[in-house]
């Protein structure tokens, strides 16, 4: 019998596409060796010894008392974030992240152990390059002009001078997964060694190795903290980066098997794989702790927040779907659900786009939610005379532009902010431009435009012999 639900798809951790039988079903890959618990959740076989597990509400008391609110959501208004290109990159992509300067994105490519580099600024965005890694890469993490990749079953990190060397290998733990890099050090999670490896970015060497959790899966460092998802323990681990060495000073428990993890100020989101929810974590409280509790899709993997941090992203690798979390509202909820690729896995978000890689092979470009801006101070015109103004109008979705009030005789306003046409009548002008998209407050503009009679033709008149006179 195979299961029709969780597994069919494939491993959840490594995407090898097998369907599991319906108890205790190891993935085949060499190294992974992950088997699905019953019906609700996974674990992994590495030793003799089976690893004890507390239960949620146990871990909680040993952990200590804090509040959680869990988040009902209904049918909300849809979000307008609209997916505009789909990119075809290599075999199996799992991970992408984006440049600092958000012109290119690097994608790796499980299935044909590269890594596919985008060219953000292009319209399309399109592949530019193309480059070989070691086995499986997992994630990847940039920081200026590196990538750093995990390659799973080689035991390394990659490291990519995105300025042209060939990358070169960095040996850590058992089967790197997660990795972030922050500065002078990249945190690499180990889920084979229970481990995660800390990298000088300076030398390219392993620097110290920190004991965590259970099979730890994702990544995440804020300042002087990092944050390890353990999937086989339903917990996150907090780093303290700035002690020497390195130490694990907290434990979290959240959502059964997490996985995905991003920080931002004062918050971390986890994605709980068989939950299908997202905790909220307080990393500001003493001790931190999860204050919110986030229903999204089904079987939540990656999870990204945008540089102004009011907006999570989690792709839902069961539905083929994205979840949009407002993480402004009081508590943070979902405000839209995005339809995407087939089994969306890693997200990566810059200003106005979110990348989703999708394990059919390709990348889907979302084009976020913006409100409508409007500028521009139209110059005077004269009678007679052809007149053309665009003003500056921005948005997503476009915005309609409209005017109110009293257009200059002759001219009309273009629903894309274009006013032209051939003015007819003299006179001052007062109007109202205004832009609007759904999204936010409309933007509007107060306008006063002069239109001049035209400038009469010159004048004059013959007098007597020998003299001329003109007036203009």
């Amino acid at each position: 019998m195979v299961e029709s639900g969780l597994f069919l798809d494939g491993c959840p951790l490594c995407s090898v596409s097998v369907g599991y039988p319906t108890v205790a079903a190891a993935c085949p890959r060499s190294g992974c060796g992950l088997y699905r618990e019953g019906n609700t959740s996974y674990g992994h076989r590495r030793s003799a010894t089976p690893r004890r597990r507390l239960s949620r509400s146990a871990a909680a008391l040993a952990a200590g008392a804090f509040a959680v609110a869990t988040i009902v959501t209904g049918a909300g208004p849809a979000s307008a974030d609209t997916v505009t290109d789909t990119i075809t990159v290599g075999a199996s992509p799992l991970a992408v992240a984006i440049t600092p300067n958000g012109d290119r994105a690097y994608v790796t490519n499980y299935g044909s152990n590269s890594v596919s580099v985008i060219d953000t600024a292009a319209t399309p965005p399109v592949v530019v390059a193309t480059i070989g890694v070691g086995a499986a890469p997992a994630r990847v993490a940039v920081d200026g002009n590196r990538a750093y990749v995990t390659d799973s079953e080689s035991n390394t990190v990659s490291l990519i001078d995105t300025a042209a060397t060939p990358p070169a290998a960095i040996g850590v733990g058992t089967l790197p997964f997660g990795v972030a890099v922050d500065g002078p050090r990249a945190y690499v999670a180990n889920y084979g060694s229970n481990s995660m490896s800390v990298i000088d970015t300076a030398t390219n060497t392993v620097v110290g190795t920190v004991p965590v959790g259970g099979n730890p899966a994702g990544v995440a460092v804020d300042g002087d903290r990092a944050y390890v998802t353990h999937l086989a323990d339903g917990t996150v681990s907090v780093i303290d980066t700035a002690a020497s060495p390195p130490a694990v000073v907290g434990t979290i428990p959240v959502g059964t098997n997490p996985y995905g993890v991003a920080v931002d100020g004062n918050r971390a989101y986890v994605t709980n794989l068989t939950d299908d929810t997202v905790s909220v974590i307080d990393t500001a409280a003493s001790p931190p702790a999860v204050v919110a509790t986030i229903p999204v899709g089904t079987h939540p993997y990656g999870v990204a927040i945008t540089p102004n941090g009011d907006r999570a992203y989690v792709t839902n690798r069961g539905d083929n779907s994205v979840s949009v979390i407002d993480t402004a509202a009081s508590p943070p909820a979902v405000v839209g659900t995005i339809p995407i690729g087939a089994s969306p896995y890693g997200v990566a978000v810059d200003g106005n786009r979110v990348y989703v890689t999708n394990l059919n092979g390709t990348v889907s470009v979302i084009a976020i939610d913006q409100p409508p801006t409007l500028a521009g101070t139209p110059v005077e015109g004269m009678v007679g005379q052809p007149y053309n103004h665009a003003f500056a109008v921005t948005g997503q979705p476009a915005p309609t532009v409209t005017a109110t009030g009293t257009l200059p005789d002759g001219l009309t306003l273009s629903p894309g902010g274009v006013l032209s046409g051939t003015p007819t009548t003299a006179g001052t002008y007062t109007f109202t431009v205004t832009a609007s998209n759904g999204i936010g407050d409309a933007a509007v503009l107060p306008v006063v435009l002069g239109i001049t009679d035209a400038t009469p033709p010159p004048t004059g008149s013959l007098g007597g012999a020998g003299s001329v006179s003109w007036t203009s």
